[in-house]
């Protein structure tokens, strides 16, 4: 079993990102937003080819490599209705291919406020993205977030059935803070532990965050691991007893939030958290494999 993180979420230099990575012992990241001096934080996937240089040789120099793309191809931020464009895809596929990374996340565009979810549209686009990674040797990876796969799990399957080739990464907390749109209105919250049932065997990477409901503010508050909804033990507990020695990857999302800019925090507690976030993890399945020993 691989651990990883999101490497933003620690902090948005590359060097600091870096400097997490090893503090928990770790040899890989998950890489999103990166920012290198003298350029704006973009995705790795957007940043210009100076900056993209400049990230290959420090990755290189620290022996850290980049387990997934943490791509926007096709996210929360993406509507079905926009002119479809493969520039990220054609974008992303040689910066893997020159960092060694096989997995990229893409999603499903985001869900539309009307019962025509234009599904037909989004399996086409889908079908020719995915086609495009594993021509050039790649695997892209749906998420269970604000998107059209994420509305449910049946919503996944289908996804998969009408993409062939596609696999999944299962983020714990997602569902937390998703509406079951597989269920009659009004719609509960998803339940983790469901959705993870009903996929499992094509998950392959985990992405680790936890969060509770707050109907309030109708959002999530988001916790350390075990702390929260997402079933975050019961889950990992689950996969590495049926065997799963891939990558869990923290999206600790306790100290900024990607998807919400309005989420402020200092760099120190960026880092702190993330790197606390990665620690407890590690603790939580080495007490799992004991336990599961015992059994």
């Amino acid at each position: 079993m691989i651990f990883t993180g999101v490497g933003d979420e620690a902090g948005n230099t590359i060097d600091t990102q870096i400097k997490a990575t090893l503090d928990l012992g770790w040899r890989t990241i998950e890489a999103r937003n990166v920012e290198v001096p003298g350029f704006p934080k973009a995705n790795l996937h957007e940043i210009p080819d100076a900056a993209f240089e400049v990230v290959v040789e420090k990755l290189a120099a620290a022996d850290v490599g980049v387990y997934c793309f943490g791509s926007t191809i096709a996210n929360w931020g993406k509507k079905i209705d926009q002119p479809f464009d493969m520039g990220e895809v054609e974008r992303a596929v040689p910066r893997m291919v020159r960092l060694g990374t096989r997995f990229v996340r893409i999603m499903s565009y985001a869900v539309r406020d009307s019962e025509d979810q234009k599904a037909e549209e989004r399996f086409r686009r889908l079908r020719e993205i995915t086609k495009r990674f594993l021509d050039a040797g790649l695997q892209p990876l749906h998420e269970n977030c604000m998107n059209y796969g994420g509305m449910g799990w049946p919503f996944t399957l289908e996804l998969l059935e009408q993409v062939p080739g596609l696999k999944l990464v299962f983020d714990t907390a997602n569902p937390v803070f998703n509406a079951d749109r597989s269920k009659p209105k009004p719609w509960p919250q998803q339940d983790p532990w469901e959705f993870w049932t009903h996929v499992k065997e094509h998950v392959a990477h985990i992405h680790v965050k936890d969060a509770i409901w707050n109907p309030a503010k109708k959002d999530a508050d988001y916790t350390y691991p075990g702390e929260g909804d997402g079933a975050v033990r019961r889950i990992l507990t689950d996969a590495i007893a049926g065997g799963y020695d891939a990558a869990i990857s923290i999206e600790p999302h306790v100290a900024v939030v990607f998807h919400d800019a309005t989420v402020k925090t200092s760099d120190e507690a960026m880092y702190s958290s993330y790197v606390d976030y990665g620690r407890r993890l590690m603790k939580m399945v080495e007490d799992i494999r004991l336990e599961l020993a015992k059994a």
